[in-house]
C-alpha cells in the first residue's frame, strides 16, 4: 500500500499589510516532510509505504502571495502525477483559510484539492485533517473521502487527529468500502475566542460529536467553526459526518441534521473565555491585582489568528499611566523588524534611542524611548509542543530606560504561547509581574502558570466584535449579525 502525505497550512488574516511570502514557510520535503508531518508511525506501522510530497507551513499570516502559493501547488501536483499509477491514496494536512491573491474562488486549500480530484479521478481516497477554524463548502467537501477536524481549542488534540484520520484511510483503502461525507453548512459565524473547548456550549457539542463517532455507522464526525479574518462566501460554521460505509450514507445525514440543531440550538451560549475587559479596565486591573505572573492578552493584535504583532497601544497605555504600582511589565514581544535591525547591531548593556513601532496607522505608532540593550534571543515558531519547534526568527530583550518595562522586539509575528518560546528569546515569566501577549484567549500553558488573565478588547486586525466586522461576500442571513 502506498499513500501520499503532503501539509499546506496558512491562516490567512487579510486586515494586516504584509503579505505572506514563500520565505514565511516553513518548507520540508522527503523524509523531513514526513517527520514534519508526524504521521510516520500510524502508516509504517501498518505497513504502508510513505511518498513525501511537500510540507509548507506558515502558521497565521496575511493574504498568500500567488507565485508562494503556486509554488506549493505545482510542487504537490508534481508528486501526484509522478507516483499516480501506484498511489493508494492521498493524506493531507490542510487548514481551510488559507486565502491566496487573484485566486479565483479565494482559498487556496479549496483550489488545490480541485485540482487533485480533477488528475486523480473521483474514486482515489483523499484524506484530510484540518483545522476547526478553516472553512468549508459544498464543493470542498464533497473532494474528500474524508474529512476531520481537531476538535479541542487551543489544539491540544492535534496529533491524536493526525493519525486517527491517518488509520481512516488506511482501513478505508484496505476495506475498498470507500464512500463520501454529508455536509451541512450553518448560518452561523464565530471568532476563534468565542469557541473555547473547555466552556460551554463548545464542550457540551464536543461530547455530542465524540457519542456519536462511537456508533459503528460512523467513521467520524466534526464540527468546523470557520475562519472570519478575511471576507469569503464560505465563511461561516459547517457539519460533517463521514458514513463507515455507502450503505450507512442516509444514517449519517440524519446524524448530520441531529448535530446542526444541537448547535443551532445553543447560537446564543457563544462567549468570551476567561475574564474580558475594555482596554482600560484591563490595564488598570493588571496593574492592581495581587500575584503574579498576570497575562493580559492583546486580543486585537492576535498573532495566533494571523496578525502582524506590531501594535503599540498598550505599550503607550501602560507608558502614560500616572501610577504603574512597581510592577515589573513584559510584552512579549512587539513585531518591529527595522529597529530590531539596529538593536542587533550594538553590543549588550547599551544605551540607545529608538523609535518603536512600525507606523502603518494608529495602532502601530511609533514611540521614542530610551532603552538599555538586556540579551538577545531567537524566535520558536509554532503553538504547540514548541520545544521541537524550529526558529523563525530573531529578538532582543530591551528595557525602557528608568522604569520596570521590558519589551522583547522581534523580526516577525512569532508568538508567546508556550515556556520554550519565552526561553528561546532570553527570557522567564516568573521575573515579572505583568506579561503582555500577543493572543486572543490565553493557552493553556500560560494559564496553567498564570495567577490571573485577562483578554483585553484592543482594536486591530483582529477585533473581537463579529458584528462590527464589514463583511460583504458572506452568505446572508447570518448569526450572529443578523438576529435570526
Amino acid at each position: 500500500m502506498k499513500v501520499l502525505v503532503g501539509q499546506f497550512m496558512t491562516e490567512s488574516n487579510a486586515n494586516i499589510p504584509a503579505r505572506c511570502q514563500l520565505e514565511d514557510y516553513e518548507l520540508a520535503f522527503g523524509q523531513k516532510c514526513i517527520d514534519r508531518m508526524r504521521c510516520r508511525d500510524v502508516f509504517e506501522r501498518n505497513g504502508v509505504e510513505i511518498v513525501p510530497s511537500i510540507y509548507a507551513n506558515s502558521g497565521s499570516a496575511g493574504i498568500i502571495e500567488k507565485n508562494a502559493y503556486t509554488y506549493i501547488h505545482n510542487r504537490l501536483i508534481r508528486d501526484i502525477k509522478e507516483n499516480m499509477d501506484t498511489l493508494d491514496g492521498i493524506f493531507l494536512h490542510l487548514h481551510g483559510a488559507s486565502e491566496v491573491e487573484d485566486l479565483l474562488g479565494g482559498s487556496g486549500d479549496h483550489h488545490i484539492l480541485q485540482s487533485i480530484r480533477d488528475l486523480v479521478g473521483d474514486y482515489l481516497p483523499i484524506a484530510i485533517v484540518c483545522d476547526p477554524h478553516g472553512n468549508l463548502s459544498q464543493a470542498y467537501v464533497d473532494n474528500t473521502t474524508i474529512i476531520r477536524s481537531y476538535r479541542e481549542t487551543p489544539h491540544t488534540d492535534m496529533d491524536d487527529t493526525v493519525n486517527g484520520v491517518a488509520k481512516l484511510l488506511i482501513d478505508t483503502i484496505q476495506s475498498r468500502n470507500y464512500t463520501k461525507p454529508v455536509y451541512r453548512k450553518l448560518p452561523l459565524i464565530l471568532g476563534g475566542e468565542q469557541s473555547v473547548s473547555k466552556d460551554e456550549p463548545v464542550n457540551s457539542i464536543n461530547h455530542f460529536l465524540n457519542e456519536i463517532e462511537m456508533d459503528p455507522r460512523i467513521m467520524s464526525c466534526s464540527w468546523h467553526v470557520g475562519y472570519l479574518r478575511h471576507d469569503t462566501d464560505v465563511a461561516g460554521c459547517g457539519v460533517v459526518v463521514v458514513p463507515r460505509s455507502l450503505e450507512h450514507t442516509a444514517y449519517a445525514s440524519q446524524q448530520a441534521d441531529l448535530i446542526y440543531d444541537f448547535i443551532w440550538e445553543r447560537r446564543h451560549e457563544f462567549h468570551y473565555t476567561g475574564t474580558t475587559m475594555q482596554p482600560d479596565d484591563a490595564l488598570q486591573a493588571a496593574i492592581e491585582f495581587e500575584g503574579s505572573p498576570v497575562f493580559v492578552t492583546d486580543s486585537g493584535d492576535n498573532v495566533t489568528s494571523g496578525s502582524h504583532g506590531g501594535n503599540t497601544f498598550i505599550l503607550r497605555q501602560l507608558l502614560s499611566h500616572e501610577n504603574r504600582n512597581s510592577k515589573r511589565y513584559l510584552f512579549a514581544s512587539i513585531h518591529d523588524e527595522s529597529t530590531l535591525r539596529e538593536l542587533l547591531s550594538h553590543e549588550l548593556h547599551s544605551q540607545i534611542q529608538i523609535n518603536l513601532g512600525m507606523g502603518f496607522n494608529d495602532l502601530t505608532e511609533s514611540v521614542p524611548l530610551d532603552v538599555i540593550l538586556l540579551s538577545k534571543g531567537s524566535l520558536k515558531g509554532g503553538f504547540y509542543e514548541t520545544e521541537n519547534s524550529d526558529v523563525v526568527g530573531d529578538c532582543v530583550l530591551v528595557r525602557v530606560k528608568d522604569t520596570l518595562i521590558d519589551i522583547v522586539v522581534a523580526d516577525c509575528n512569532a508568538p508567546f504561547c508556550e515556556e520554550p518560546q519565552f526561553a528561546s528569546a532570553g527570557v522567564s515569566w516568573n521575573d515579572y509581574d505583568v506579561i503582555v501577549v500577543k493572543q486572543g484567549y490565553i493557552f493553556p500553558n500560560l494559564e496553567a502558570n498564570s495567577k490571573w488573565a485577562v483578554m483585553s478588547l484592543t482594536d486591530g486586525p483582529t477585533p473581537q466584535d463579529t458584528k462590527a466586522i464589514p463583511f460583504k461576500r458572506i452568505m446572508r442571513p447570518m448569526f450572529p449579525i443578523d438576529n435570526i
